[in-house]
C-alpha cells in the first residue's frame, strides 16, 4: 500500500528506510465513493491526500453560481485545499471524488509530527508546493495568450488520460469555456 507513495518521497529526496516507516506510520489509508465530498465550501481543510487510486476534482462556485474547475488530480498526485489546511481557515472549495478512490492522508498533526521528527520531509512539501505554484503561474500564462484550441489542445497534451475519466463539462470548465464552446472547439479540431 505504501510503495508508490514512498517512491514519490524517494524521487524528491534519498529517504532511509526508518524515515519512510515512519513516514508510513502517520499515514491514514480512506477510501471514498464516486461523487463524494472530502471538502466543502466553508469547511476547514483536515487533511491532504495522496491519491493511490481514482480522479479528484477541486472546484468552486463563481458569483453567478456556475462551478469552476481548478484542478484535476489522479494517482500519484496529492490534493488539499492548502490554505484551508495550513491556515486552518474555511475553504473556499469543494473537493469531489469523481470515481471510486482510494488515498493516503495527513492531518495538520500528522504532517506536523512528520516535519518535527523527519525534516527532510518539509523539503520535500516545499518541492511540492514551489512545483504546483510553477504549474499554477504556467496555466495563467496560457489561459491569457492562448487561443480556445490552443488551450485545449494543451488540455489533452499535458493531462491525456483525464478526458477519458471526466465529464466534457468538466473539462469546458476548467479551460473556461462553455460546454457548448468546448463542443465547437472539438469539432473545429475535428474537420482539420
Amino acid at each position: 500500500m505504501f510503495e508508490k507513495i514512498n517512491n514519490y518521497a524517494l524521487r524528491c529526496l534519498p529517504f532511509t528506510p526508518q524515515d519512510l516507516e515512519f513516514f508510513d506510520s502517520l499515514l491514514q489509508f480512506k477510501t471514498y465513493s464516486k461523487k463524494t465530498f472530502l471538502l466543502q465550501q466553508g469547511e476547514v481543510c483536515q487533511f491532504e491526500a495522496y491519491i493511490l487510486k481514482g480522479c479528484i476534482r477541486t472546484y468552486f462556485i463563481d458569483s453567478a453560481g456556475a462551478e469552476v474547475t481548478l484542478q484535476f488530480a489522479v494517482e500519484d498526485w496529492w490534493v488539499s485545499d492548502i490554505t484551508s489546511f495550513h491556515n486552518q481557515t474555511p475553504s473556499h472549495v469543494y473537493i469531489e471524488t469523481l470515481e471510486d478512490c482510494e488515498v493516503l492522508i495527513l492531518t495538520p498533526e500528522t504532517k506536523e509530527k512528520l516535519l518535527a521528527t523527519v525534516p527532510g520531509f518539509e523539503r520535500m512539501f516545499r518541492l511540492m508546493v514551489q512545483r504546483n505554484l510553477a504549474q499554477t503561474q504556467e496555466r495563467l500564462f496560457r489561459t491569457i495568450s492562448n487561443s480556445a484550441v490552443e488551450k485545449y489542445l494543451d488540455f489533452l497534451e499535458r493531462y491525456p488520460a483525464i478526458p477519458q475519466r471526466v465529464p466534457q463539462h468538466y473539462i469546458a470548465s476548467y479551460l473556461g469555456f462553455s460546454p457548448e464552446f468546448l463542443s465547437k472547439v472539438r469539432r473545429k479540431l475535428s474537420e482539420k
